[in-house]
């Protein structure tokens, strides 16, 4: 099983009362009885742990799952949404070299930021980052339609 760090602070902040009383189970077992018998209470409370803690690991990880890929669908969603509105607002694009070498390309709501011949852009939506992006096709046209404004 491969659980990442968010996944044991989430896991530890539903179930931090179970913890506690297991941990509290142990100290009183490992101080008070003084026999064999000890040993094998010590590891009933763990196994215990093990096993709830498994289960509910196994449940966060298909929730974390579940959230990873509305994550991803969304991101999908405006990444859509941002092509469109280049395709849209290609016409209104501006143009602009910057001093440094870089240029930037502005619609309405998109926003590419660049380096003259690099073959990758840093694209905003709607004021919104939404990382590197190859230039394709669509980038392409709406960096040509911008100079040619």
């Amino acid at each position: 099983m491969n659980y990442d760090m968010d996944m044991w602070i989430s896991f530890i902040k539903e179930n931090w009362l179970f913890l506690i009383i297991a941990l509290l189970a142990l100290f009183i077992v490992v101080r008070v009885v003084k026999t064999v018998i000890k040993w094998a209470l010590v590891a009933i409370i763990v196994i215990v742990v093990i096993v709830y803690s498994g289960y509910n690991l196994g449940d966060l990880k298909s929730q974390w799952d579940e959230i990873a890929a509305v994550g991803s669908q969304v991101a999908d969603n405006v990444k859509q949404e941002a092509l469109q509105a280049m395709v849209g607002e290609a016409d209104d694009a501006l143009y602009k070299t910057n001093e440094d070498g870089t240029y930037t390309v502005t619609t309405k709501n998109v926003e590419l930021k660049g380096k003259a011949g690099e073959n990758e852009v840093n694209v905003y939506y709607r004021n919104a980052p939404l990382g590197k992006w190859k230039i394709d096709e669509t980038l392409k046209m709406l960096i040509e339609k911008s100079k040619a404004n």
